[in-house]
Parts: C-alpha cells; structure tokens; sequence
C-alpha cells in the first residue's frame, strides 16, 4: 500500500477517512483532495453536533468546485481541527495528519472500507 491508502485507516466510498477510537477523528482521503485541488474552504459541523453515518455534515470548497462531506459514524462531535478551517490548504498538505478535520464520540460506524477495498474502489482494479 502506498502513503495513499494507510493500512490505519479506514474509508468510506464518499472519500471520508475515520481511524476508529474514542473518539474517531475523521477527514478526506488523499485521493479526494488531490482530485478537488487547492481547498480554500471547510464548512464543518459544531462541537456538540448530532452526526449520523452516511448523512451531509459539511462542505468542503477548493478553487475547482464545493462538495459534499459525508459522516463515517454517527455519534456527537467532540472537536473540530480549528487550524484546518483557518488554513484549509492543511487538507492538501497533510490529509491523513494536520488535515484531519473533527472528532466523534461514536455510537455507530456506517460502512467502511480498508484500505485494499478504498484502492479498489478509487483505481478500479
């Protein structure tokens, strides 16, 4: 596997990471920044904020277009990545590290892929 798809991590087919634990810190993969380009907007759900899997809790903009962010879990956000939202350009950067985007306390996990599925399913193989 390549620094694309970590083995740590698990995906959604909307593009979402979430390394499962308490709580879940989830963000875009490397594959869905990489397609959207330069991010220069987050929209992303409050502290306290009820998630539920599969459902929209934000947006995500770059110089190319706006698209939807989908929750892995559902649960209660416990934390949103400030530094992200102030400086989206970390999504690029660092998707899998500084770029990660909020924390869930989870009380369920929508379906998930690992990372031998996401490649599949990003490379068509």
């Amino acid at each position: 596997m390549s620094d694309q798809f970590p083995e740590n991590l698990q995906y959604t087919a909307e593009h979402e990471w979430v390394v499962q634990g308490e709580p879940a810190v989830i963000g875009v993969t490397w594959t869905a920044q990489d397609a959207l380009g330069d991010v220069v907007y987050l929209e992303l759900p409050e502290v306290g904020a009820e998630v539920t899997a599969g459902a929209v809790i934000g947006e995500i903009e770059s110089t190319k277009s706006v698209s939807e962010l989908f929750s892995p879990v559902t649960g209660t956000v416990t934390e949103v990545n400030d530094a992200a939202v102030a400086d989206p350009s970390l999504v690029n950067s660092d998707p899998y590290g500084a770029g990660w985007l909020f924390k869930v306390d989870v009380t369920a996990y929508g379906e998930l892929l690992n990372a031998s599925g996401y490649q599949k399913l990003t490379q068509g193989s």
